[in-house]
C-alpha cells in the first residue's frame, strides 16, 4: 500500500496477502485483468480465495485436494481476463487440475490492436453479521498473475458498497462492463451476470485512502476516449521498465522546475538516443544486487528484476502518484493502443514525500546505479523483425477463430475409452514468416507435440491424437519458429472445444479422489466453513482423512460434522451429494473411493435432506 515513504523497498506485502477478506468478511467474487498468466500460480488462487491463505505458491500446489475444492468453490464467483496468447505454457505436462481454469480464465483481446495489459482486481467480501455492509476491495498493480519476481508495486484501496454512485470509480466500472465483449473465445456462463453485479458496486464504492493521501482518480487507456498521460507539471519521476524515443520525448518537455528522474532497463534504455536521454536530470537501472536478496537462490524459471511502472508528479503544494500498468511507451500512453489502468494518490507534498526523497538515495533510488550507454547493445533488426513475425504469428492464432472438436476414439486393449482431438482451422492460415508450429494439448506435454503449419496453412484439420478422457483441455500449447531467424516463442490459449463430453468434469474428480483416504479428505474440506482456514488446512493435509475415518474413537467427529451442517441448513451436504453424483458419472472405475460404510450413513442424511426440503417447499 502507499503511504509516506512510498516506493520504498523496505516496505512490502505478499500477493495473497491483497486477496484475503477483511476481519469479519468472507469472500463473495471477484473479477481480475492480468496481460500473462501461468497456470500454477491461477490455480493457486482459489484456494487463497476460498479455502486457505499460505506464504508461498509451492505450499497450495501441494494439496491437490484443496486445488480441486478450490476450484470447486470459486466457480462463477471469479473471472480472470487475461491477453490473448499470453498464458505461460511448459514442454512438460502441466497437472489435469488445470483444465478447471476453463471456468475462470478469460481471453480476450484489445480493440485497437495492442496489448491487453491492465493489471487489476476487484473483489467483494459479505459480512458475517447481516447488519454490516457489503465491502469491497481495489488492487491497481503493475504484477502480472504470474511466478514473477521482479520488483513490482501495487495501491490496495479497500471501501464500503454506498447507495449512491461516486463519480471517481466510473472509469473502472466502465472498465468492467466492457470486459465480457472484447474475449476471443468466449466466456462462462454466468459471466456477463457477475462482472455487472460487481461493477455495480464498484461504481458505489466510498474508498478508504490510505495516509497520507487525499484523493484518488482512476483512468483506463485502450477502451475509447483521449489516452491518460503525464500532463505539465514542476518534476517529474518516472518508474518504468520498457520505453521508446518519442514517449521518453515527451515526457522530458513536461518539467517546469527542472529535468525528470528516469529509471527504467539497460536493454531498453540502449535503444533510445542520447538527445532524448540528455532531457532528464538523472538516468538509472537497478542495481543487480537489488534483484535477490542476500542469501536467496536465484529462481532460473522466474522472471527478475525491475516490473514496477510509476509517474510522480510535483505540483504546487502536492504529489501525485500514478501507478499501474502503462510503461513509457507509445501504444500505452501516446496511441492508446494497449489496454491500460492506472491509480492516481495525491497528497501534500509535505507528508507524501518529493520526487528526490522517493527516488533518492533514502527511498527507491537506493536500490539503482547510473545507465551506462554502451552496457548492453540494443536488439538488432534482424531479431526485432523475427519478434514481429513471431507476435503476429500469435495473434494469428488466437484471434481467427480456431477451433478444437474432440470425438470418440477406439477403445484401448483394456477396454478404457480414448478420445480424438483436432484442430479446425475457419479457413487457411497464412503464419507468415512461420518456419515450425508444434501444438499438443497442456496436459500430455511436448512428448505429444503434432507439427500442424502446413495443415493450418491449407486450412484443414489437424489430428493431435487419442487421449483418455481426463486428459481432455481446451488449453493447447503452441511452439513457434521463424523461418529466417534462431528465435521461438512457447505459449498457451484456450479454444472452443467442439464435442467436450459433459462427463470429463466428473473424470478429473474422480483422479484426484482415488481413494478411500483422499474421499475423506475431501469430505471434511467440503464440512469446513467458507471463513474457516484451519480447518480447510488440516482437511487438505495428507493422511489426516484416513486417520479420522478408520479410528473408531474418531469415527463421531465426521459424524457431528455432518449433523451441524445438517442444522445449519444443509448446504454443506448437499455439496456432498453432488460429489457423490459425480463420483458415480461416466466410465466405471477400477476401485469405488466411496466405502461402503459411508454409503450407509450417506442414505440416512440424503432421506433426512429430502425430508428437509420437501418442508421448505411447503
Amino acid at each position: 500500500m502507499l503511504n509516506r515513504r512510498s516506493l520504498d523497498p523496505e516496505q512490502r506485502t505478499l500477493y495473497g496477502a491483497n486477496l484475503q477478506p477483511p476481519a469479519g468478511y468472507v469472500f463473495d467474487v471477484a473479477v481480475a485483468t492480468t496481460f500473462s498468466l501461468d497456470f500454477e500460480t491461477a490455480l493457486a488462487v482459489p484456494v487463497s480465495l476460498a479455502l486457505f491463505a499460505a506464504e508461498n505458491r509451492d505450499d497450495i500446489l501441494s494439496h491437490p485436494l484443496a486445488l480441486l475444492e478450490g476450484a470447486e468453490r470459486i466457480a462463477g464467483r471469479l473471472v480472470v481476463f487475461t491477453d490473448a496468447g499470453h498464458i505461460q505454457a511448459s514442454a512438460r505436462p502441466h497437472s489435469r487440475l488445470c483444465s478447471l481454469l476453463e471456468r475462470i480464465v478469460v481471453e480476450v483481446a484489445a480493440p485497437k490492436g495492442g496489448a491487453f495489459h491492465p493489471k487489476m482486481w476487484a473483489l467483494r467480501f459479505t459480512p458475517l453479521r447481516p447488519e454490516d455492509p457489503a465491502r469491497v476491495r481495489l488492487l491497481i498493480l503493475s504484477r502480472n498473475l504470474t511466478r514473477d519476481r521482479s520488483w513490482d508495486l501495487a495501491a490496495t484501496l479497500d471501501g464500503v458498497v454506498t447507495k449512491q454512485p461516486k463519480a471517481i470509480n466510473r472509469p473502472i466500472a466502465e472498465f468492467l462492463r466492457q470486459l465480457p465483449g472484447i474475449t476471443t473465445a468466449g466466456a462462462p456462463e454466468g459471466t456477463n451476470t457477475l462482472v455487472d453485479e460487481l461493477a455495480a458496486d464498484i461504481r458505489r464504492a466510498e474508498w478508504t485512502l490510505p495516509e497520507p493521501f487525499q484523493s484518488v482518480s482512476f483512468s483506463v487507456n485502450g477502451l475509447g476516449g483521449k489516452p491518460w498521460r503525464p500532463e505539465p507539471c514542476a518534476r517529474l519521476g518516472v518508474v518504468s521498465p520498457f520505453c521508446d524515443d518519442q514517449t521518453l520525448s515527451m515526457l522530458g518537455g513536461l518539467t517546469s522546475a527542472g529535468k525528470p528522474i528516469f529509471i527504467g532497463r539497460s536493454d531498453e534504455l540502449a535503444q533510445v538516443s542520447d538527445v532524448t536521454l540528455d532531457g532528464f536530470a538523472r538516468v538509472a537501472v537497478l542495481d543487480e544486487m537489488a534483484t535477490t536478496e542476500d542469501g536467496e537462490e536465484e529462481d532460473a524459471t522466474a522472471l527478475q528484476g525491475l516490473h514496477a511502472k510509476a509517474f510522480i508528479a510535483e505540483r504546487g503544494w502536492d504529489t501525485a502518484i500514478t501507478i499501474g500498468s502503462g510503461n513509457a511507451t507509445r501504444p500505452a500512453l501516446l496511441t492508446g493502443k494497449n489496454v491500460e489502468i492506472f491509480a492516481t494518490l495525491t497528497g501534500k507534498r509535505s507528508r507524501v514525500g518529493s520526487i528526490e526523497e522517493i527516488l533518492g538515495e533514502k527511498g527507491f533510488g537506493r536500490l539503482t546505479r547510473p545507465f551506462i550507454r554502451n552496457e548492453m547493445s540494443a536488439a538488432d533488426a534482424a531479431q526485432r523483425a523475427a519478434e514481429a513475425r513471431l507476435e503476429l504469428a500469435r495473434r494469428e492464432i488466437c484471434r481467427t477463430g480456431l477451433k478444437l472438436r474432440c470425438e470418440r476414439g477406439e477403445p484401448t486393449d483394456e477396454g478404457a475409452s480414448t478420445w480424438r482431438v483436432w484442430l479446425v482451422p475457419p479457413e487457411p492460415m497464412p503464419l507468415a514468416g512461420i518456419g515450425a508450429l508444434r501444438v499438443w494439448p497442456i496436459t500430455r506435454g511436448e512428448g505429444h507435440a503434432h507439427s500442424v503449419l502446413e495443415l493450418l496453412r491449407q486450412g484443414q484439420p489437424a489430428d493431435l491424437g487419442t487421449m483418455p478422457l481426463v486428459d481432455l483441455t481446451r488449453f493447447l500449447a503452441c511452439y513457434l519458429t521463424d523461418e529466417k531467424e534462431n528465435l521461438s516463442i512457447l505459449f498457451s490459449t484456450g479454444l472452443m472445444m467442439d464435442g467436450l463430453p459433459a462427463e470429463r468434469h466428473a473424470a478429473i474428480l474422480r483422479w484426484v479422489i482415488d481413494s478411500r483416504d483422499a474421499f475423506f479428505r475431501y469430505l471434511r474440506l467440503l464440512l469446513s466453513e467458507l471463513g474457516d482456514p484451519f480447518t480447510a488446512a488440516l482437511a487438505a493435509q495428507d493422511g489426516s482423512g484416513q486417520g479420522a475415518w478408520r479410528s473408531a474413537s474418531d469415527d463421531a467427529p465426521i459424524l457431528e460434522e455432518m449433523v451441524r451442517a445438517f442444522c445449519r441448513g444443509g448446504d454443506q451436504l448437499r455439496a456432498i451429494e453432488r460429489l457423490i453424483a459425480r463420483l458415480e458419472t461416466g466410465d466405471s472405475v477400477d476401485t469405488d473411493p466411496i466405502p461402503a460404510e459411508f454409503r450407509a450413513l450417506w442414505n440416512t442424511f440424503r432421506i433426512a435432506l429430502a425430508t428437509q426440503d420437501a418442508a421448505h417447499a411447503k
